[in-house]
């Protein structure tokens, strides 16, 4: 690697660790918040509800991944040209597809009888919450979920012209901004109504002002028709569409075990099911905070033809990762009781087996989550997104059942089995792209830069003590 690659990875895992720290914090700050304001029952339906509009991400049809991937390599390769094409078509499909589905959904809530609504939170409503409130609260929710498909393209823009850790953290602030809006009304007595409809009007205004950004920051980013070209659509749309599976996938994964976990046992069920995994999803982020250092170089490299540099990508990131799963792991059963104890103010049990068991599966996701950014980043995950909803699918089918039989202990430990199936295909998969042996790989997994090595880092610690002042005596 040189430089400008090293400088630009650097800056990259820096506006990672902001967006990562943003996710993080809104996590944990929102269960003592809501826990606080409303009460247990009423926060249940909450998440409940949350888990639903997530499915419309399935909306772009993977476009605005595929995209982003494809503009990154050709600019590795000095086509803007068509850079640009790519760009256009895929922002005005998405536009077209998004408009669609938000007449569909509002047309879709406010016709059909709203005891099919409450059917999707388990049937009643303890919390205080209404049929009107149901409604507003998706609908709000869904065109959130949808607006963030075009700010995917828009961050697009930074990446492929190397600017990707600007990009990033602009959607940070951007994420922040709309979660401090959704906060606001709750803290001042509001109900879920308020909140969703807050944080879907935060989200809209932050995608107009991030395209406005884009348009100044990439001056070649057009917002036209002129190069759109449904040629381009239909030569994007078989990568495009197993991209889809991804969001699906983590659907199932997320939101499908919250469900299932609700319809088995209950909303206050969920409150403890979600708050734990919420701590043990730390260790994730940081996780993901490698993979999404990695991904644009990867593109970069393997659009340039430079399989040496893809190979030493591969191999550092999944290195990287490794190393931060069991340094995040052994800190978060260390503090992580802990910390469920008073971010949820007492209100809930600190559940160390649970939170143990969910641990775990942190350990077995670090093995292939990372090995498959290389797929991802070359739109070569076709194969890789269908094992992925398999899996994730046969998981969130077995939480239901674990949960119904054997308590919420039970349906922590199903979680693995997606990271399990997932591990039999990503890493021997990954090795052929990289044209990497086993041998060379595993030898690559020990080594370590030789500013790293122990003697190097004494040498170097030596130098920081104190020299001994001299007061001028003289030996005898």
């Amino acid at each position: 690697m040189n430089n400008a690659v090293r400088k630009r990875m650097t800056l990259g895992f820096l506006s990672n660790w902001v967006s990562r720290l943003a996710g993080i914090l809104i996590q944990l700050v929102q269960v003592p918040v809501f826990l606080h304001f409303w009460n247990i029952p009423l926060y249940g339906e909450w998440l409940t509800i949350n888990a639903i509009p997530s499915y419309l991400s399935f909306s772009s049809v993977g476009f605005g991944n595929v995209a982003a991937n494809e503009m990154t390599m050709l600019m590795g390769r000095g086509d803007q040209a068509a850079a640009l094409r790519v760009f256009q078509s895929c922002w005005w499909l998405i536009s077209l597809v998004c408009t669609g589905v938000v007449l569909l959904l509002a047309t879709v809530l406010f016709v059909l009888p709203a005891a099919g609504w409450r059917r999707l939170i388990g049937g009643h409503l303890s919390g205080g919450m209404t049929d009107h409130d149901v409604r507003w609260i998706l609908f709000a929710l869904g065109t959130a979920v949808l607006f963030s498909q075009l700010e995917q393209l828009l961050g697009a823009a930074y990446t492929c012209v190397g600017r990707y850790p600007y990009g990033t953290f602009v959607k940070s602030i951007i994420s922040l901004c709309a979660f401090t809006a959704m906060i606001v009304p709750v803290t001042l007595g509001g109900g879920p109504r308020g909140a969703a409809i807050t944080f879907g009007a935060a989200n809209v205004v932050g995608t107009i002002v991030f395209g406005v950004m884009a348009r100044r920051d990439v001056p070649w980013i057009e917002f036209g028709w002129r190069h759109a070209s449904w040629d381009e659509i239909r030569r994007l749309a078989a990568p495009a569409v197993a991209f889809m599976a991804f969001p699906i996938g983590n659907a199932f994964n997320l939101q499908g075990s919250v469900l299932a976990v609700s319809y088995a046992l209950g909303p206050v069920a969920v409150v403890v099911f979600t708050t734990a995994r919420t701590v043990s999803r730390a260790a994730l982020q940081m996780v993901q905070l490698v993979n999404q250092t990695f991904w644009p170089e990867m593109s970069i490299a393997y659009g340039a033809g430079n399989i040496g540099l893809v190979r030493v990508l591969h191999r550092r990131a999944c290195q990287l990762a490794a190393l931060v799963a069991v340094a995040v792991i052994a800190l978060m059963m260390t503090v992580g009781p802990w910390a469920l104890t008073h971010f949820t103010l007492h209100k809930l049990p600190p559940s160390p087996g649970l939170l143990f068991v969910l641990m775990v599966s942190v350990f077995f996701y670090a093995g292939w989550s990372t090995s498959s950014t290389l797929l991802q980043a070359i739109n070569r995950h076709q194969v890789l997104a269908a094992w992925y909803i398999v899996g994730t699918g046969v998981t969130m089918v077995a939480t239901y059942f674990a949960a119904s039989r054997y308590g919420l202990l039970a349906a922590a430990a199903s979680l693995v089995l997606s990271d399990l199936i997932m591990n039999v295909y990503v890493l021997p998969t990954s090795l052929r792209v990289a044209e990497d042996t086993w041998g060379g790989f595993m030898l690559a997994m020990f080594a370590y830069p030789q500013s790293l090595r122990p003697e190097k880092v004494l040498q170097r610690l030596r130098r920081l003590k104190p020299v001994p002042e001299d007061h001028g005596e003289t030996e005898i």
